[in-house]
């Protein structure tokens, strides 16, 4: 049942609330790591609900009613319900090619034999490759580094905490957010479930974020209150033949992992965080076509306990343990590493 009451409420209160959201973020942020500004990115990410727009949807979710309110709330919450995604995904990066599918490049290279050769494997960029292949002045091919659904933002912990964030409740989820089966979202949300229910590798600590709240806690957990965020600048060099520039160790504590946070393609702002042992991360200069692009590497020294059928194993033409793998950080992707404070 609609209420139209409420609804005027809500966009009264969408008018006058200013940055109230973004200020809550700011003061957990502040109470919870010892540096004074967050990283750009994971500003844009903060819901913009208020606590007025959180607590009526948190009671029309109780209700069973979010449905008769979902273009109000996937526009006031800034996420990618079914109704808004194809609109709203669009770039403004118009020479690249359309977005890849979610596991486009998983199933072109899944059944690949080994030692197939890199000139055939990097058709689209290599998603994963070798320390020694990116040296100043040489030359590599850049996969696809844009988010999907880079645009959508994260929910308020309160609202995220209700939604059916599982494959057991998988129709619950789609009906919440009217998601069609078979549809573009659908692969998304069940990419997405995929990764964040998979069994981890030995050694690897990893968690699905569902909320910025979640995030802070996580990175607190992990590294303490001091800590660093390193991101890439932006997604130009995507399916480029791209050559290198400058390349700086930023991070080479093998001892103290850094960890790393993933965006994942979803109706709202999820990360896929995971620490790996001996990481190390560097800043590469990518001179693309039309400007440089300051891009973060994560190099992986130890994958002995990696799936011997991984892709990059199947890229690379070797087996867990028997070398390093290293692969960007993509659109929206956030590397956090402690400081000193």
């Amino acid at each position: 049942m609609t209420h139209p009451i409420l609804l005027l409420g809500l966009l009264i209160v969408a008018y006058f609330s200013g940055s109230q959201a973004e200020n809550a973020f700011l003061q957990y942020w502040e109470e919870h790591i010892g540096i004074l500004q967050p990283p750009h990115q994971l500003v844009a990410k903060a819901s913009p609900l208020n606590s007025h727009q959180e607590a009526t949807y948190m009671k029309l979710m109780v209700e069973n009613e979010l449905a008769s309110h979902l273009p109000l709330f996937c526009k006031q919450a800034n996420i990618a319900c079914s109704t808004n995604a194809l609109v709203k995904k669009i770039t403004n990066y118009t020479t690249l090619p359309p977005i890849a599918q979610w596991n486009d490049q998983k199933l072109k290279y899944e059944l690949l034999p080994d030692g197939i050769p890199l000139s055939i494997a990097s058709q689209g960029g290599l998603t994963y490759f070798r320390e020694s292949m990116v040296k100043e002045g040489s030359f590599i091919p850049v996969p696809d580094l844009r988010d999907p659904l880079s645009y959508k933002s994260f929910l308020p912990r309160s609202l995220a905490s209700k939604v059916p964030f599982s494959f057991a409740r998988i129709k619950d989820l789609k009906k919440l957010f009217g998601v069609v089966d078979e549809s573009e979202m659908d692969e998304y949300i069940r990419g997405t479930l995929n990764i964040c229910q998979k069994i981890p590798a030995r050694g690897e600590q990893c968690t699905c974020v569902t909320s910025v709240e979640d995030l802070i806690d996580f990175v607190v957990k992990k590294l303490g209150h001091y800590v660093h965020g390193w991101s890439t600048e932006n997604v130009e060099g995507s399916y480029e033949n791209v050559t290198i520039g400058a390349v700086k160790l930023i991070y080479g504590n093998l001892s103290e992992p850094p960890a790393l946070c993933h965006s994942l393609p979803f109706l709202f702002q999820v990360y896929y965080c995971h620490v790996f042992q001996k990481v190390k991360l560097y800043a590469v200069d990518i001179h693309a076509q039309r400007k440089i692009n300051h891009a973060i590497m994560a190099c992986h020294y130890d994958t002995s306990t990696w799936d011997p059928n991984h892709l990059a194993f199947k890229l690379l033409g070797f087996g867990p343990g028997k070398i390093e793998v290293c692969h960007w950080i993509n659109e929206n992707g956030v590397v956090w590493t402690k400081t000193l404070g």
